[in-house]
């Protein structure tokens, strides 16, 4: 066999095992589901902001408290969902995640990122806010935002979950910050559903927590290339 017909067959087994080789997409499933309220509904209180009149401008409808939001069919939202525990070296994206001050109201009103990854904190209201951060394991942060003032960055160096975050000129806005050592969350919709995509295949524990009904944790397979279903039931305690 000459040079040639060595490296033809070089070539061709070079390819055989790209081939046979499974691709890092089949080596990752998702887990999804429901959230979702069990029993009446509590009702949500309407937040008085007559105090700012720009606050009180801002809406031609009502505004309602966000501590427990239930849809159509059940559905809770504004769950964080989460894996518990990941092996693997995740990098924390560039790409920031937001928290907006819109209408005198925390958008959206729970929000996860990971470690090292930027917080983009913006003030789309004409009227000042201060942004007090209440973490536990992170360093805490308080800082005003008056109305010129459209865009502070922060940053949160450990593993936490959850981060209040208040108003101390309006008391009626909140909101709370997941932060993760892996991009493995999600946050359910209006109808109480959530995804989690491109977990590696194995067996995690997964963790729904809710602000003011608790958590609960359940546990999952993942199937390389696989789809797994759960699903989350609250009650007023």
């Amino acid at each position: 066999m000459n040079g040639k017909s060595y490296w033809r067959v070089g070539v061709l087994a070079i390819l055989a095992a790209a081939v046979a080789m499974p691709t890092l997409a089949s080596a990752e499933g998702k887990v999804s589901g429901k959230v979702s309220f069990e029993g009446t509904a509590p009702k949500r209180k309407k937040l008085r902001m007559d105090a700012d009149p720009v606050c009180a401008g801002s809406h031609d409808e009502p505004v309602l408290s966000e501590e427990v939001v239930v849809g159509e069919g059940g559905g809770l939202e504004n769950v964080f969902v989460y894996v518990k525990e990941v092996q693997g070296d995740f990098p924390a994206p560039s790409e920031p995640a937001v928290l907006d001050q819109k209408g005198c109201h925390y958008s959206p009103h729970v929000v996860g990122l990971q470690v090292g990854q930027p917080l983009q904190i913006l003030n789309s209201d004409k009227t000042l806010h201060n942004v007090h951060g209440m973490p536990k394991v992170n360093a805490g942060f308080n800082f005003a935002m008056p109305k010129f003032v459209k865009k502070k960055d922060h940053q949160f160096d450990s593993v936490e979950t959850m981060v209040a975050v208040k108003c101390d000129v309006h008391p009626w806005m909140s909101s709370y910050i997941g932060v993760l050592p892996h991009p493995f969350f999600a946050v359910t919709g209006a109808d109480g559903t959530f995804e989690i995509d491109g977990l590696p295949a194995g067996d995690y524990t997964l963790v729904a927590w809710q602000e003011s009904l608790g958590s609960q944790e359940a546990k999952v397979s993942v199937a390389a290339d696989g789809s797994t279903t759960q699903d989350f039931s609250f009650k007023a305690s």
